[in-house]
């Protein structure tokens, strides 16, 4: 397969999150989060597991730094763990916490590496949820309290903060079908939860730009083309309102500053509570959006779940269908509907990965990220202003709900030991961001 061209100023990068691979879940201050407490919750993790101790990345930061370095990639997207930072109701600061984080930037610096900063990747702090949690519009403020903190020792060295990962996920999976925490079941609730991760987000990019903040500030969504299961009217009529509550439910605020007149009227009584003024606040103006895309979204009238794998199609270990397809779809739809500089900020997939003789020969994977690659290439050569990419992800790691169950890394981890080896994908990628420069670099 021939490399696709890229623009010479294209960020190349990969992507971890806190909860998933730090571990020392009570070490330096740090206090519980939801997942540490849903975790205990007894079959909602598929082995029983938790992120107490992960990758151990609170300790081995500096040998997986060395590793993201070795890979030749411009950047390294990152999550701060809140209750690491803020492990209280009130807020109150744990400067350990953020001394963590300036060590870890800091060395991100020294190798030439950009620090992409996530301030929420779905970490609440316990504390907060025994307070109401993301249901309680008191919550809106603590997260902006904690976003100015982050920034107040962060932000003169970080060029990228995203205020939420997927609050889809954080709303729909952890308060509607309750299988992520806190692991509860009410549309209500969940449509709440949604309306005031937007609000956050919106008064957390006033009050950052209003302290100075000199980082591109944004927002990253879980996105997916929603695809009718056949041409029925009925089928159509689904997928479009799938679409209006995946996607336009967090776009048309941040863009638009409104929901979704579909949307709204199907949630009926389960649409939020708005204040005079929430959607004004909402819809700043956004430097980038993130795009996490792993899948497409086939739907049908009935509700019936689409099988891939019955279907005949190729599909990842987590039984996702592969479609590359899509996420050139998704970015020019994006480009079209909102415009805005996109970045696709989590991309790939979980395979049954096995260490032989000291290697992981991950050909799938490999194939995954080839095509995905071309097919955001596919969308820049159309106009979409797509600006980096980053490969989910960096390790193997807690993957919530399925435990260690299932790796996404490009770099396996033996839990038992820690010890970390580059996949053929790991190989595959340093390979592949080395010609892109050396492409540039001969003009």
């Amino acid at each position: 397969m021939n490399d696709p061209r890229f623009p010479v100023d294209f960020v190349w990068g990969v992507a971890t999150s806190a909860y998933q691979i730090e571990g020392a879940a009570a070490e330096d201050g740090r206090a519980a989060s939801v997942w540490d407490t849903f975790c205990r919750v007894p079959g909602v993790i598929v082995d029983g597991s938790s992120g107490d101790r992960a990758c151990d990345h609170y300790h081995r930061w500096n040998e997986d730094l060395d590793l993201v370095a070795g890979l030749g990639v411009d950047a390294y997207r990152f999550s701060i763990a809140w209750p690491r930072v803020c492990p209280d109701a009130q807020g109150a600061v744990n400067e350990r916490g953020l001394d963590f984080y300036e060590r870890l930037v800091d060395a991100m610096l020294a190798r030439g590496i950009a620090p992409y900063l996530t301030l929420n990747h779905w970490d609440l702090p316990q504390a907060l949820q025994d307070a109401g949690g993301w249901g309680a519009r008191d919550t809106v403020h603590r997260f902006v309290d904690y976003a100015r903190h982050v920034q107040r020792r962060l932000g003169d060295r970080v060029g990228s903060i995203t205020t939420h990962n997927e609050p889809w996920v954080v709303a729909v999976l952890g308060h509607q079908t309750g299988v992520f925490a806190p692991g509860l079941k009410s549309r209500a609730l969940a449509m709440q939860v949604a309306h005031h991760l937007l609000l956050s987000h919106g008064l957390a990019l006033q009050a950052l730009r209003a302290d100075g903040c000199r980082a591109e500030l944004g927002l990253v969504l879980n996105l997916a083309p929603v695809h009718p299961a056949s041409d029925s009217e009925t089928d159509r009529a689904r997928a479009l309102l799938d679409d209006g509550l995946l996607a336009r439910w967090y776009l048309d605020p941040c863009f638009h500053g409104r929901y979704p007149a579909d949307a709204l009227a199907a949630l009926g009584a389960d649409a939020p509570q708005v204040q005079a003024g929430d959607m004004a606040a909402i819809a700043q103006p956004l430097d980038f959006l993130g795009v996490n895309y792993y899948t497409r979204s086939v739907v049908e009238a009935g509700g019936t779940p689409f099988d891939a794998r019955a279907a005949g199609h190729e599909v990842t270990a987590m039984g996702w269908e592969v479609y590359p397809e899509g996420l050139t779809e998704l970015l020019l739809r994006l480009h079209r509907d909102y415009p805005v500089p996109l970045f696709v900020c989590e991309n790939g997939a979980a395979y049954d990965d096995a260490l032989h003789e000291g290697r992981v020969d991950d050909a799938e994977r490999v194939h995954y990220l080839q095509r995905h690659v071309g097919a955001v290439a596919d969308a820049v050569a159309q106009g979409a202003p797509v600006r980096g990419y980053f490969v989910w992800s960096l390790l193997d790691n807690f993957e919530w709900s399925s435990g260690y169950a299932k790796r996404f890394g490009i770099v396996h981890v033996d839990y038992a030991s820690q010890r970390r080896t580059p996949k053929a994908s790991a190989d595959w990628y340093r390979e592949f961001v080395a010609r892109q420069k050396a492409g540039h670099a001969a003009g």
